[in-house]
């Protein structure tokens, strides 16, 4: 693991820590004693004044969406920093970013291992209705197994055409953030902003190369700019 990428997440409770700093030093210790072997890379840092318990948090959706677009880990110093419900966090993994606290990275894998549960009851119940599916077409008379060189159907190449699409459309959003913060006017030219993305960091959509006005202009294209 090299170069790892991660955005930092504090949050205090009131206005008056947020100003004088008091839990906010200690959270950023944490965070630099994590990351002190030089594997890490920090995209951005994040201070939230706001109650634990509320799932609505401006700053934080504000870190998910540079995750996204970094491809990077939420990092945060306690457990209990991010959320103390137990459902919030799971909704985390829905976002595709993944996220480590400082004090606890086992909690990362446990909630891996939580939603790879879910993943394998989703998948034995999908085995058990096919093998239904199935059993009800042999039973009448439908000749099941073997490859019979059936090309896919129009609506089976419009279905995997409109799944690409909506990948391409989600990614593109998550950059959109970012395109606000590096041309906030909208007038950079292509290239212009294709260097400023690269500079950035920001991974094209193939994870390969640098960006370039083509791919720049897709992207626009895609946000409707």
């Amino acid at each position: 693991m090299s170069d790892r990428r991660f955005v930092s997440y504090l949050r205090v409770s009131t206005d008056k820590q947020g100003r004088s700093g008091l839990g906010l030093e200690a959270q950023r210790k944490s965070v630099a004693d994590f990351t002190h072997s030089g594997q890490w890379r920090q995209v951005a840092e994040l201070i939230e004044v706001e109650s634990g318990a509320k799932a609505t948090r401006p700053k934080l959706s504000e870190a998910l969406a540079l995750c996204r677009s970094h491809r990077a880990t939420l990092l945060v110093a306690k457990l209990d920093r991010l959320a103390r419900d137990a459902h919030f966090l799971l909704g985390l993994a829905k976002e595709g970013v993944d996220f480590v606290a400082a004090d606890m990275p086992s909690a990362n894998r446990m909630t891996v291992g939580i939603m790879a549960l879910v993943a394998e009851e989703e998948r034995r119940m999908i085995s058990a209705r096919t093998k239904a599916a199935l059993a009800a077409a042999k039973a009448k008379g439908v000749k099941l197994g073997g490859f019979r060189g059936r090309a896919g159907t129009a609506r089976e190449t419009a279905l995997a055409r409109a799944a690409r699409s909506r990948r391409a459309d989600q990614r593109a959003a998550s950059i959109s953030d970012t395109i606000a913060r590096l041309d906030p006017d909208g007038t950079d030219s292509l290239r212009a902003l294709a260097a400023k993305l690269t500079a950035d960091g920001v991974p094209t959509p193939t994870g390969r190369g640098d960006w370039t006005a083509t791919g720049v202009a897709r992207l626009r294209r895609r946000l409707g700019r």
